[in-house]
């Protein structure tokens, strides 16, 4: 069953705590369907409370009149949103506090970095530092663009690189996380920069394969080869 499925079943259970309780204490097993609804009552809020959630059974109950009157406050689109949302910043919440160790260190790798020779910090976070300064012209964030990139975690690990692949990479500038969309804009071509992009910037709270885990800020060093003219 899927999780929209799974809250509107609780729904239909839980509406039961916003009637009186002798309603409740007065329905009878009395056939296979019954039995099959009562069955289906308990799997189903065993598997909401093990969400975490602080369910309001009453705000709950309204919703499932409000959409049986059409008349809800959300309709079917905005409620799969909403709780799509919610269990994102849930996860993301839950994730936070098992990587609380991981994200203090990588904090404190951008902030002493932040304060090295060089090293530049734009408005959004995003430090880098010029190591050679092309006269090209610099990218916008619709152009398609070839580069040379290696990329690191702040202990060093590689986990790509165009360099040593031995060839160039080609992608649109808006193709790619944050910090690579904001920092090839400010290199002209023929420059090579590095970046060292907190992860709000990169994956976040997702991560990405083994090496980059949830949180993880990233170091890139990329040098624009090129601005691609779509013929």
């Amino acid at each position: 069953m899927n999780f929209k499925g799974l809250i509107m079943i609780a729904g239909l259970i839980l509406i039961f705590t916003a009637c009186s309780q002798n309603v409740v204490d007065n329905v009878k097993l009395e056939t296979s369907e019954d039995s099959l609804s009562y069955a289906i009552g308990v799997t189903t809020y065993k598997g909401v409370t093990q969400q975490g959630w602080d369910i309001d059974p009453l705000a709950m109950a309204k919703g499932m009149i409000d959409a049986e009157n059409d008349e809800g406050i959300f309709n079917d689109i905005t409620s799969t949103a909403y709780i799509n949302m919610y269990a994102m910043k849930e996860q993301e919440k839950m994730l936070m506090e098992e990587n609380m160790e991981f994200i203090a260190e990588n904090e404190a790798f951008l902030s002493e970095n932040s304060t090295k020779e060089g090293v530049i910090t734009t408005e959004s976070g995003l430090q880098y530092k010029v190591l050679v300064m092309g006269d090209g012209e610099k990218p916008s964030e619709t152009d398609k663009v070839r580069v040379h990139y290696t990329g690191t975690i702040i202990d060093g690990t590689v986990f790509d690189s165009s360099v040593e692949k031995g060839e160039p990479a080609e992608f649109p500038v808006n193709g790619v996380i944050a910090g690579w969309i904001e920092g090839l804009q400010l290199m002209p071509v023929g420059s090579k920069f590095l970046f060292y992009i907190p992860s709000d910037l990169a994956y976040g709270a997702r991560g990405a394969g083994a090496i980059i885990k949830p949180f993880a800020s990233l170091i890139f060093e990329i040098e624009l080869l090129d601005i691609i003219t779509e013929k």
